[in-house]
């Protein structure tokens, strides 16, 4: 099967480092593990591929740079005339998978014109999202692209059950919206060590430094922990880069912990199972918030790792980690019983091996990301009905 993978969002790199990223790039593997020819239409490639990716077929639509809101949202919506020549002169597919981007409408258009299935997946409500963290001239035309979009589309994909009423609210009644949470690949990560084979503890954090990750919350919950009596055999690992990053280094020089917490900066996703490897025990600190719509792609990471993961009770994180047995889920924004938690995987080896060994058996079961496409395709050629929601809670773990 011949598969137009579309991205004409021009925040998103397709070989860039961003969690979107590695996305993009997981669902193309999935793809071509299943033997389907792909070939990338993206408004931004973000780098140069991965050596396992790089004979793919890319087609570079180009993104505005023009600084004016407007003018640039009127170039991101004349771009569909570009892509629309593009597909037609790439010769015909036999489907089109589309990652919805505000302004892009031409792949879903495109597929409808061919008589061929056409997959749009929703990560975010993007509309919502540009309004409050960026800038947004004209919502009225990105509600009707929206709209259009998803009215278009043979299967509409949504990450989480939040992402998946923001789509609900924008088709028929008729129409049906399905959720597939993401996914990870295991085999990039390598089984980890027994964890009593190691006297230091790294605490290790994945992701990008804004307020929405809750590294605030960590930093504080690290300092109270380094503060016991023994905490020199104690680290912490970041990994990732963003506007809070001098902020957090500063606050780690003011309570005196500099010398026990480690920034890696931005890092390639082929470097992240490396940097896991090293990690005892891994923290996703999500703060209290409404909008918690993700899918959160760095705890299957953590998991994938075979590392004991604590998370925050938020969105879709407890139905990922089951509590007591792949990891510890804590309540948002409390520095407290963050430490707390961790104190308790730190003084216990073999429960953090027991949960790492947990953990990566439960992903390898439910959430590769062969497991995600092979449930997407399935819906996108109608095989099979499905029903609204689609998610696994983890409630135990084979």
């Amino acid at each position: 099967m011949r598969v137009a993978y579309v991205c004409t969002d021009p925040g998103v790199g397709v070989f860039g480092r961003k969690g979107a990223s590695v996305h993009a790039q997981e669902v193309v593997r999935a793809l071509r593990r299943r033997g389907e020819v792909v070939e990338l239409f993206v408004a931004r490639v973000g780098g140069r591929p991965p050596p396992d990716l790089a004979d793919l077929a890319v087609h570079d639509l180009g993104r505005p740079s023009d600084r004016d809101q407007a003018r640039r949202e009127r170039s991101l919506m004349a771009a569909n005339d570009r892509l629309r020549d593009r597909l037609h002169a790439a010769g015909l597919f036999d489907l089109v998978y589309e990652r919805y981007a505000l302004w892009g409408h031409a792949g879903m258009a495109y597929a409808c014109g061919a008589g061929i299935p056409g997959v749009l997946e929703v990560n975010a409500p993007l509309i919502d999202e540009q309004a409050a963290h960026r800038d947004l001239v004209d919502r009225a035309a990105a509600e009707r692209v929206a709209r259009t979009v998803l009215g278009a589309a043979t299967a509409r994909i949504a990450v989480s059950a939040g992402v998946a009423r923001w789509v609900r609210r924008r088709i028929r009644a008729t129409q049906t919206v399905h959720v597939v949470p993401n996914g990870v690949d295991p085999g990039r990560f390598a089984p980890r060590a027994p964890a009593a084979s190691r006297s230091a503890v790294t605490v290790g954090f994945v992701g990008t430094l804004k307020p929405w990750h809750g590294t605030d919350v960590l930093l504080e919950a690290f300092r109270r922990l380094a503060a016991a009596a023994d905490g020199h055999d104690l680290g912490l690992l970041v990994v990732g880069d963003g506007p809070l990053r001098q902020t957090l280094a500063n606050a780690a020089a003011a309570a005196g912990i500099a010398d026990q917490v480690t920034f890696t900066g931005s890092v390639e996703p082929a470097e992240v199972p490396a940097l896991l490897a090293a990690t005892d025990i891994a923290v996703a600190p999500y703060p209290p918030r409404q909008d918690d719509y993700f899918s959160p792609l760095k705890v299957y990471e953590y998991l994938a790792a075979g590392v004991p993961v604590v998370a925050s009770r938020v969105g879709q994180v407890p139905d990922v980690i089951c509590d007591g047995v792949t990891g510890l889920l804590v309540e948002p924004g409390d520095p407290a019983e963050l430490a707390a938690a961790i104190a308790t995987l730190r003084r216990d080896p073999l429960l953090r091996t027991r949960m790492g060994h947990a953990g990566r058996a439960h992903v390898i079961r439910h959430h590769t990301w062969d497991r995600v496409v092979d449930r997407i395709l399935t819906l996108a050629a109608g095989d099979a009905p499905a029903p609204s929601t689609e998610i696994l809670p983890a409630k135990g773990v084979a």
